[in-house]
């Protein structure tokens, strides 16, 4: 397809318009990979408390995958959003190839020697007797990396050019797909938490077939893939990684942040802590969907905006996306602590986790104060990955998540002697102030880039 599309046009538009029209399909898209993170824990629950420790204890590997993912489709997202701007079809297919190309390379640098060291990595990271349940879930992580890597890759190239719904379809394809196989794999085959695993490498596997066909067989994106006379510019690499690289590292900062956490919780309880942090924070994400699904629109337009030269609209979409933002979290906020046991009672259903229902609630109601700050924090880091400042948006989520949580966590867990209730509060009040710095931080770059405007 060489000529615009309604997302290319979208993208190009009226800054708010955009925001929400790109949202929308992408807050439906996300709340089904969220449901899915709900229900597999769901099932993972009824196979007792060492299972939901040990995806506790992969999560944060799989979240450096995710992030390496995430990096590679910001970088090439962005830039994809840059050239449209400039009207380059032909660019914007380049920097999608060079990105598939970067993906496919990470793929195998990553998930060979991590399957080989499972067995040993997580009697290191303290999971106890959970251990052996953690090496099984993530051998069959790794072996689909490339799946995980190739859909995530996909959907940023696909919100790029604006179009989120196609991003929707394909991500819904996933996360239905991944509820439906879950319990089949886990009881009815007998498979134990790797059929968790096994069932998410499945559906990614899918949702990857799916969109490749349509960029690469059908050609019916903007930006289309074709291997045929690649040829390397590093200048290209050079643009997707000057954005990509600190992107993935953001991720990653939050990855070993996690791990830290998982280190003081056992310090300062037992891995039955790690069990409820992992639940808690996937309730959690399930309610970021919106704010994070805002973010992504965030990225594409402030990129079209920055290519075309039009400063004022990037203006015009960060504070419009706060203010929306801060409405969203407050009402996530109120609903997650009002609502916490019955979202307890989800993940200790069965003998084995029944214990951990007092301390979810806990978890959860100190979490509902989490929300009201991060429109402050995640959309000043969109658009800095939007305009191609990714080092920028990299030093906000560090200052957040290894400066502020981690120190905040040690202070009130350890110093205090609060326990666990000082790690949950320590992850609120540093996510608070990194997310304040970020504010600050973006308010000052977009006014004078309007100014010169």
């Amino acid at each position: 397809m060489r000529g615009r599309t309604v997302g290319v046009e979208t993208l190009l538009g009226d800054p708010k318009s955009a925001i929400l029209k790109l949202s929308a399909p992408m807050v439906v898209s996300m709340f089904l990979l969220s449901l899915y993170n709900i229900v597999d824990a769901f099932w993972v629950a009824g196979l007792g408390s060492d299972a939901l420790a040990a995806v506790g204890f992969v999560f944060p590997l799989f979240f450096v995958a995710l992030g390496i993912a995430n990096g590679l489709g910001v970088g090439g997202g962005s830039a994809i959003s840059r050239r449209i701007g400039t009207q380059d079809k032909a660019g914007a297919d380049l920097v999608a190839q060079h990105t598939m190309a970067i993906m496919a390379a990470v793929a195998v640098l990553f998930s060979i020697p991590l399957y080989l060291a499972s067995d040993r990595i997580f009697v290191l990271l303290g999971a106890g007797s959970a251990a052996p349940l953690a090496a099984d879930y993530a051998k069959a992580i790794f072996t689909g990396t490339i799946f995980l890597l190739f859909s995530n890759v996909a959907y940023a190239i696909l919100r790029g050019e604006g179009d989120a719904k196609r991003a929707m379809y394909a991500m819904g394809v996933a996360s239905l797909l991944n509820i439906l196989l879950d319990p089949i794999f886990i009881y009815v085959f007998g498979w134990g938490i790797g059929g968790a695993a096994w069932a998410t490498v499945l559906s990614m596997a899918v949702s990857s077939a799916v969109m490749l066909w349509w960029m690469a067989v059908k050609k019916e994106t903007y930006v289309s893939i074709n291997s045929l006379g690649f040829s390397c510019d590093r200048g290209i690499v050079r643009e997707i990684l000057q954005v990509g690289v600190p992107a993935s590292f953001e991720f990653i900062s939050l990855a070993l942040m996690g791990i830290v956490i998982n280190l003081i919780i056992v310090a300062v309880s037992s891995t039955d802590g790690v069990a409820v942090c992992s639940v808690g924070m996937r309730v959690v994400n399930i309610g970021m969907t919106p704010l994070i699904a805002m973010s992504t629109a965030v990225i594409s337009v402030s990129g079209a905006a920055f290519g075309s030269k039009a400063f004022q609209k990037i203006d015009d979409a960060h504070l419009y996306s706060v203010r929306v933002g801060i409405l969203v979290a407050l009402l996530l906020s109120a609903a997650t602590y009002i609502f916490a046991p019955q979202i307890a009672v989800l993940f200790s259903y069965s003998e084995a986790s029944r214990d951990l229902a007092s301390e979810i609630i806990i978890f959860l109601r100190v979490m509902a104060f989490f929300y009201p700050a991060i429109p402050l924090g995640i959309f000043a880091a969109a658009v800095f990955q939007g305009v191609g400042r990714g080092s920028t948006a990299l030093a906000i989520s560090v200052l957040r998540t290894v400066v502020f949580n981690v120190m905040l966590v040690m202070l009130f867990a350890v110093g205090f002697g609060w326990g666990l209730p000082g790690v949950w509060w320590g992850m609120v009040i540093g996510n608070l102030l990194g997310d304040a710095v970020g504010y600050i931080w973006v308010r000052s770059y977009v006014g004078k880039l309007v100014r010169r405007d």
